[in-house]
């Protein structure tokens, strides 16, 4: 579907349905919460080297220049390399975040559909759409950045674009990450207050999971990405 198709549907779509969508969410979440555990767990993993990236010339500064912690000041040398590191550990950070989530969404639709495929948590690293995943999650940023500067409030209307440009990007690869924000904002101000309520509703769901002492917020916490995939579905299919 290119980018024209894209918005065509978005236009003739139907108003999206509170109660249906948060009532297949759980019950798909019956299905996903492995592989929701799974997608966490892999975020952790795998954008830790990037904080070993930043973190670890600090550390070295410190056992070589133990003065320049009384300092509380850096290096010459060391702010040079944060200067280059620091970009690089928000570059990677969001990669693997906008890819990670991307793939639970793509896993969501193989389980409800019921397909024999393989889950495939590393599906937008390969064949060079790491290369999307980093445009998208530049972009992301940005946009976080502007909602932030915004006293604060932007972040609350940039919170339902953002959320929908992992969907975007799971299910539509012929859209670029200009087109995938454009189509995002597009539904998203169709739909925004139904899907605010969406986000905030099944991510306090999703916090449930500390009742289980602290550690079930683990295999719960993926929950409150599982509205979008329907979001996304509903919005492309209902005309």
């Amino acid at each position: 579907m290119n980018f024209e198709q894209t918005t065509t549907s978005i236009k003739e779509s139907k108003p999206l349905e509170f109660g249906s969508i948060f009532s297949r969410s759980i019950e798909l979440f019956k299905k996903v919460w492995l592989q929701g555990f799974l997608t966490l767990m892999l975020t952790f993993i795998l954008i830790l080297p990037f904080y070993f990236l930043v973190y670890g010339p600090i550390l070295a500064a410190g056992i070589s220049d133990p003065e320049m912690i009384g300092r509380e000041e850096m290096s010459p040398a060391l702010t040079r390399a944060m200067v280059v590191l620091v970009p690089l550990f928000i570059a990677g950070v969001m990669t693997v975040s906008v890819a990670l989530n991307s793939a639970f969404l793509r896993i969501c639709m193989l389980k409800d559909t019921n397909s024999t495929k393989p889950d495939d948590y590393f599906y937008f690293f390969k064949d060079g759409r790491w290369k999307d995943s980093l445009k998208l999650g530049l972009i992301v940023l940005g946009l976080s950045l502007l909602g932030a500067a915004l006293c604060g409030i932007g972040i609350f209307y940039f919170i339902v674009p953002i959320s929908l440009m992992s969907a975007f990007y799971a299910f539509n690869e012929n859209l670029s990450a200009t087109e995938i924000t454009k189509a995002s904002f597009q539904l998203g101000n169709k739909n925004w207050l139904t899907i605010f309520g969406l986000i905030i509703v099944m991510g306090l769901v999703a916090e449930l999971g500390v009742i289980l002492c602290f550690v079930g917020i683990l295999f719960t916490a993926m929950l409150g990405k599982i509205p979008i995939y329907f979001i996304y579905k509903d919005a492309m299919k209902n005309k």
